[in-house]
């Protein structure tokens, strides 16, 4: 299947009875992996526990239920499509699916009920020789309205131990909507990140910027504003200064960066005028989804402190404490990274390691366990440690990274996004209210993502469980 530039859905007026859609896929051994967990045909060996599936040995073939998956991405990205909720599914199974099999899915509208936008289609896939490895019929609600998706690739199956981003967006799920400025959205995906938080009822957006601009955007997305306040401003800069205006008089509860650059918004948040500084260093974090690691952890800081003294990260170790706490950690474990897990007076980090250990016992730092330094690999792996002869009640069980500075911190985090198809939602720290950083490159589930994170951080400050001093 090519890529494509744009997903848009079939609404339900638009679905016609006898309408078709079609798929077909050569099954790699990665998708014969995931069709075994969906199917159930994995050995009870094979299962960890909390919903954990260990794959130590690659199966050549699964049962014919894994094709299963296939129909629901063509209902999920072709007929409806984006916004398509599964209701009910009458499906038989036959037979199995092996490496280099080609199947074909194929969906056909067989009835439509006006109560409830509901769907009947009848289902059909078959492999390269015809033979008929599920039939029967899926129900669905169809979305009402049009979703727009941008630059998407071919769906695909992936195998990982869970999804951290979607637990976070469900998190949110009948939340009550936090008011945030969003600075300066003039771009398609800036703005549609925004707009489609609002759609799942997580932020009431007010929109900063040049409102040609942001109107430009919205047409190009084929979004209509006229639910959503808009601010006019001049330029970038501008709307920065006015989102903290909003802040400080108390208009909005958190601000959400758009297309200008992280220096611009930064610098319109730091200084003591702006009224958004607390007592502690201002840091960032990115809470992170690591398909290979098996939970959720953060790392910190890639985005703010460049050089940061001992005392700064104590802050920052505190900052990711709290924000751990917000996320329902009562308890995180702090893993304070360096080159090597030993004191070593010419590597500053891992005295600052041992310090900031120190600081905890005397509770300088409150809430997390601590231990450092560690090694990546020390931090990460239990098994590393034990090899190393290293024993920590943080190896192999990290909820926080504590990078030496800057660099080391942006470096490893782009590391695991390419090469590891890690994502990361970046939250600005130490400010009294919750801020979004997001990339310009980031895609709409990680902004939402990210704006998952400060929901709940903002929750957890109207409860007063976040505590900004």
């Amino acid at each position: 299947m090519e890529p494509v530039k744009e997903l848009t859905n079939v609404t339900f007026d638009e679905i016609t009875i006898g309408a078709t859609a079609e798929f077909t896929v050569t099954m790699a051994q990665n998708q014969i992996d995931v069709a075994a967990i969906v199917s159930g045909d994995v050995d009870a060996f094979y299962v960890k526990g909390a919903g954990t599936v260990e794959i130590r040995q690659q199966p050549k073939k699964t049962e014919a239920a894994g094709a299963e998956a296939i129909i629901s991405i063509l209902l999920g990205a072709r007929l409806p499509g984006p916004g398509t909720k599964i209701v009910r599914r009458d499906l038989r199974f036959s037979g199995d699916f092996a490496v280099g099999d080609t199947l074909t899915a194929k969906i056909t509208v067989r009835e439509k009920r006006k109560e409830g936008n509901l769907v009947v289609f009848d289902c059909r896939c078959v492999n390269q020789a015809g033979k008929e490895l599920v039939v029967g019929t899926v129900t669905v609600e169809a979305p009402t309205s049009r979703q727009v998706y941008d630059v998407i690739k071919p769906p695909h199956l992936e195998l990982r131990y869970g999804d951290a981003f979607a637990q976070l967006i469900k998190g949110c799920q009948g939340c009550e909507p936090v008011t945030c400025g969003v600075i300066h959205p003039c771009d398609r995906d800036s703005l549609a990140g925004a707009i489609e938080a609002a759609r799942r009822g997580f932020i009431t957006p007010v929109l900063v910027g040049p409102e040609g601009k942001i109107r430009k955007a919205a047409e190009e997305a084929k979004i209509d504003l006229s639910p959503y306040r808009i601010v006019s401003t001049q330029h970038s800069h501008a709307s920065a200064a006015k989102a903290v205006d909003l802040a400080r008089s108390g208009e909005v509860e958190s601000l959400m960066k758009g297309s200008l650059h992280t220096d611009e918004v930064l610098a319109a948040i730091v200084p003591a005028a702006a009224g958004l500084r607390t007592s502690r260093r201002i840091s960032h974090a990115f809470v992170m989804d690591v398909a290979t690691y098996p939970k959720m952890f953060m790392m910190t800081d890639a985005a703010v402190n460049i050089f940061p003294t001992l005392e700064d990260k104590r802050d920052i170790v505190q900052n990711a404490i709290d924000l751990a706490h917000a996320l329902g950690n009562e308890a995180p474990k702090v893993a304070i990274l360096s080159a090597v897990e030993v004191i070593n007076s010419k590597i500053p980090s891992t005295l600052d390691a041992a310090a900031l250990c120190k600081m905890a016992d005397r509770r300088q730092i409150t809430g997390g366990i601590l231990d450092g330094p560690l090694a990546f690999d020390n931090a990460i792996s239990a098994q590393a440690a034990k090899t190393k002869g290293i024993v920590s009640p943080v190896s192999g069980d990290v909820d926080i990274l504590l990078a030496p500075d800057l660099t080391s911190a942006n470096m490893l985090f782009k590391q695991l996004t390419y090469l590891a198809g890690a994502e990361g939602a970046g939250i600005v720290l130490g400010t009294r209210i919750p801020i979004v950083l997001t990339s310009r490159a980031d895609s709409i589930r990680t902004r939402l993502a990210s704006v998952a994170v400060m929901v709940q951080v903002a929750h957890a400050r109207r409860s007063g469980k976040y505590e900004t001093r």
